[in-house]
């Protein structure tokens, strides 16, 4: 980790308690840049914020105390992170994700330009294509989410789009495809045991958290019947983020931008990879298909390669298991600890 410099401001990150944020700040104090975290920690732990580091407990939404932390940190630059994330908990809760994905959104987006930002870096989803088109999906895809989760966050893309034409901050968009993995140092990984990604589950599962995992649907028309992602290491995706906040504060303009590595998994293949790398097979349990869920998602990445230059270093699927297994073998290790002392 580079010593800060204080050439640039720090950067606001909203949500960097949480899983991808917490990343996204380590990504950003290692290339020697400085950070303040405001987080309300719902699910994120206050222990993901490095020591050091301005933390500020709080909702992302909350106007007054984002032009304060704006105001006395001197941020021109935010990345937003915050909001609700498990997609069928959206379908049983439409109105709680668009109270804390899209109104708190534009709460945020308020007090950016009344402090005048200049530089926004919005946590959006693959969520937001139609996932039934089955192929690689470049930034120009037809857009229909298919739940709450991903109508949100649609709307508040285009939220950010309106300001920016309004002479709000310039903005980077960047839509996840299937997030995974943990820090390889092992100073942030994903704290939630109660998780609906699949990798987080298998690892679980893996050092005995969980009984097993459940696939949820075995008749999607894949080649195994079993839905296909495109996985990316949180670490690649932290770095995709710098990138993209060193693109806005060279001049560059606005842009949207996939995250992923282009090819997809099916939940199969992953389990095998889980299998190989535990060591042990994981117990398999068929379950029906999960509201919102789409059969495909494979991003095409062709766009961020050349905006960007970004260059994905973990990018095997074996790479971003094993770390995410090494991480659920810290936390299981930490509670034994707690527990004993």
């Amino acid at each position: 980790m580079m010593e800060p410099s204080e050439d640039r401001p720090p950067v606001l990150i909203t949500g960097g308690a949480g899983y991808i944020g917490s990343h996204a700040g380590l990504a950003l104090l290692d290339a020697g840049r400085r950070i303040v975290v405001v987080d309300d920690l719902s699910t994120g732990r206050r222990t993901a914020v490095p020591d050091g580091v301005p933390f500020h407990q709080g909702r992302a939404g909350d106007v007054d105390l984002i032009r304060e932390v704006i105001a006395r940190h001197g941020c021109t630059e935010v990345m937003h992170f915050a909001g609700s994330i498990i997609v069928p908990e959206s379908v049983g809760r439409p109105l709680d994700y668009y109270e804390n994905n899209v109104v708190s959104s534009a709460r945020l987006l308020r007090a950016c330009q009344e402090t005048d930002v200049e530089s926004f870096v919005f946590s959006s989803t693959a969520a937001v294509y139609d996932g039934s088109l089955g192929e690689p999906l470049r930034e120009e895809a037809p857009l229909a989410p298919a739940n709450p989760y991903g109508r949100g966050k649609l709307m508040t893309e285009q939220m950010i789009r309106d300001l920016a034409a309004a002479g709000g901050p310039r903005f980077a968009i960047l839509r996840y495809f299937n997030v995974a993995g943990a820090d390889p140092a092992g100073r942030s990984g994903q704290y939630s045991k109660v998780a609906t990604h699949l990798i987080k589950r298998a690892c679980q599962a893996a050092v005995g958290l969980l009984p097993g995992v459940d696939i949820y649907g075995e008749d999607y028309p894949t080649p195994d019947g079993t839905g296909i992602r495109d996985y990316i290491h949180v670490s690649d995706l932290a770095d995709a983020h710098l990138a993209a906040l060193d693109h806005l504060a060279a001049g560059g303009d606005s842009l949207t931008l996939n995250c992923g590595y282009g090819r997809g998994f099916s939940v199969r293949q992953v389990l095998d990879v889980v299998d190989r790398v535990a060591g042990q097979p994981i117990p398999r349990n068929s379950a029906p298909r999960r509201a919102g869920d789409a059969a495909s998602l494979i991003s095409d990445t062709r766009r961020i390669r050349e905006m960007l230059n970004w260059r994905p270093r973990r990018d095997d699927l074996r790479d971003i298991v094993a770390s995410a297994l090494a991480w659920e073998r810290r936390l299981l290790q930490e509670d034994r600890e707690m527990t004993n002392s």
